[in-house]
């Protein structure tokens, strides 16, 4: 059996169209984001998909270095609500999990959500609700999820 040389990953490599780019999903929070930058620092440059950051207020935005092809979504918590039909404030974690669950929902479908590396920063019920969704729902394989060092032994 022939084995065939493993594929250069370079910065050349990486802007060919067939070359494979993996998909991340990352979603981190306001204590979390010397983690997130450290996370999005060692993404190759071809890696694609979405970053969710929540936060409590818009003073916490500001411009952030990530991956060309990742998109990079602010979740400012002082402007959303909570459960559906109140008009209660947003708690923190709700706006996270509700975005990750969403994308997740539409864009982590068939051998596509096999390929998606998943980061999760945020606190414990947060990460422990979209863990249960791309398990259980999703199917996601629990290898593909890395949760914070703090938390990993919980999730």
């Amino acid at each position: 059996m022939t084995t065939l040389p493993a594929p250069v990953h370079d910065d050349s490599s990486c802007r060919s169209r067939r070359h494979a780019r993996a998909q991340h999903l990352v979603v981190a929070d306001e204590r979390s984001l010397v983690d997130l930058e450290l996370v999005l620092a060692t993404l190759p440059l071809c890696a694609s998909g979405r970053v969710f950051i929540e936060v409590p207020d818009e003073t916490w935005i500001h411009r952030i270095q990530a991956p060309l092809r990742m998109t990079v979504t602010w979740l400012d918590r002082s402007r959303r609500r909570g459960a559906p039909g109140t008009a209660e404030l947003c708690r923190p974690g709700t706006a996270m999990t509700r975005s990750a669950i969403a994308y997740a929902d539409e864009m982590l479908c068939g051998d596509e959500s096999h390929a998606t590396n998943i980061t999760l920063l945020g606190g414990y019920v947060a990460t422990a609700d979209i863990v249960e969704h791309l398990t259980a729902v999703i199917g996601i394989d629990r290898d593909r999820i890395t949760v914070s060092e703090a938390l990993s032994q919980y999730v």
